[in-house]
């Protein structure tokens, strides 16, 4: 028996086709309740800190030992490499931390043309409104386009400033027509 032949079944071993002994099968994977993956990836997840309060919640078994493990990885100073990414590929996703802009909806019209007019909305997002979802709903309740243009700006044609004040608090429960401001005319960049 040569040394290419030893290499050769140790490579056969390691790819056996079937079951391997010691193994118990079916294999039960253990997923968070947070993220919804594999508990061995909640770290790759953005909000692994979450994912660790409900493991230490609902499994504190595993929450022990991901515990002991990363305390080896941060004694072996493997950790950084780890969280880094290598090559391609987009990364983790990076949650965007909410400020703490004042609540408040500003509705205005602005001039398109001589005799014709849009009306801009902003500050539905500061609600957590999905903004498209709104244009779609006024633009089926004042029968005309609307659309998303910017960030937090929802702009709907014709002039219908004086209906939205009635027509947000009945439609979104937790705004308040005292929130909602009139700008009156503007011009628009």
């Amino acid at each position: 028996m040569t040394n290419e032949d030893v290499g050769t079944n140790s490579v056969a071993d390691r790819l056996q086709l079937g079951p391997r002994e010691g193994v118990t099968y079916p294999i039960q994977m253990k997923y968070c309740g947070h993220c919804t993956m594999p508990i061995e990836y909640c770290e790759y997840y953005p909000e692994y800190e979450k994912c660790k309060e409900w493991l230490e919640l609902h499994m504190p078994d595993d929450f022990e030992r991901l515990k002991i493990e990363e305390e080896a990885a941060a004694a072996d100073g493997t950790d950084d490499d780890k969280k880094r990414q290598k090559r391609g590929g987009k990364g983790l996703l990076r949650v965007k931390k909410k400020e703490d802009v004042p609540k408040r909806i500003c509705v205005s019209r602005a001039a398109r043309g001589k005799k014709k007019s849009v009306t801009v909305v902003t500050g539905l997002s500061t609600f957590d409104i999905d903004l498209k979802v709104a244009a779609k709903f006024f633009g089926t309740k004042f029968a005309c386009g609307s659309s998303v243009t910017g960030d937090d700006e929802i702009v709907i044609q014709g002039d219908v400033k004086d209906d939205l004040f009635d027509v947000i608090p009945e439609k979104w429960a937790e705004i308040d027509e005292d929130v909602i401001e009139d700008l009156g005319d503007q011009k628009r960049t």
